[in-house]
């Protein structure tokens, strides 16, 4: 994890560096904002990708397109704070650990090299389906429907191998917006481990996936830059608070808002891309029919 941050801070200043004199016009004070309030309570439980989609949204800080890579480049510095404290602090077989951190990263450069190239609309469609299962995954969680778990701290044979092929494919779909915790959570309990186990399980998968996802971002020039980079500062200062000094607070309220707010972005992120693939067969009909 170390040789991954400073990997991945040497690549993120670099490209920063080269095109700080033609940033994006979005708003220090706000992006900062949203980068402190999302990864306080992403170590609280509540998670960041989808009210963070939501406050890119409504804030207008950047174009639809760039959510994803924004989000991935962003939260990759806090996270990798995150599962360092959580891997410390809670036992869990290093096997299967590590087999499942990998196998999500592979999945998430394999993601990140397509969604870096979908079009606004399919980004659109894309993040307001996310969005959606996301909320659905966490009005589960919220009505106690997530049931299972045990005491086991490892994995081995044919369940090890089952939470490695679902950890790839839930590393390749967080680069799309999907957040990792809540279906790497009910992954963990339905295979009979310990809850606290999933902790660094899933801040370890995101911690190792995102690196280089954001990296494949980076090189795409798919992020927006000026938003990443004052989301992520303040981001980590967000987590060693919540981490050290808050440690918990009563969210239950606040997850059932954070739903409501997530489905209504996943609405208008759905509407957005239906309505732009309504205008273009609209002026493609005037298109023929001039031509005719």
């Amino acid at each position: 994890m170390a040789i991954l941050t400073v990997w991945y801070i040497l690549i993120l200043t670099k490209d920063f560096l080269k095109h700080r004199h033609v940033l994006e016009t979005c708003s220090w004070l706000k992006t900062s904002l949203i980068g402190f309030v999302v990864n306080f309570f992403d170590v609280l439980g509540i998670g960041a990708f989808a009210p963070q989609t939501a406050l890119l949204k409504f804030t207008k800080q950047t174009e639809d397109k760039l959510i994803p890579g924004t989000m991935n480049v962003a939260n990759t510095l806090p996270v990798l704070l995150q599962a360092l404290i959580f891997i410390t602090i809670i036992e869990v077989d290093p096997l299967t650990l590590i087999f499942m951190l990998v196998s999500a990263a592979v999945g998430a450069i394999v993601g990140a090299g397509i969604v870096a190239k979908l079009s606004e609309r399919k980004i659109r469609l894309t993040m307001g389906f996310a969005l959606l299962v996301t909320a659905t995954f966490m009005f589960f969680r919220n009505m106690d429907w997530i049931q299972g778990g045990g005491d086991a701290i490892g994995l081995y044979g044919g369940k090890l191998v089952i939470a490695c092929v679902a950890n790839f494919f839930l590393g390749a779909l967080m680069t799309a917006g999907i957040g990792l915790y809540a279906p790497c959570m009910a992954l963990v309990f339905a295979l009979g481990m310990s809850p606290a186990v999933a902790f660094p399980i899933m801040m370890g998968s995101c911690a190792f996936l995102m690196p280089p996802a954001s990296i494949r971002f980076i090189r795409e020039g798919a992020y927006n830059r000026k938003a990443a980079v004052s989301m992520a500062i303040p981001g980590v200062v967000a987590v060693l608070i919540a981490a050290f000094i808050v440690k918990s607070l009563p969210l239950d309220i606040l997850r059932w808002v954070v739903i409501a707010v997530i489905l209504y972005t996943a609405l208008v992120m759905l509407r957005a891309a239906f309505v732009m693939e309504g205008s273009k067969l609209t002026e493609a009909v005037v298109i023929d029919n001039g031509t005719e």
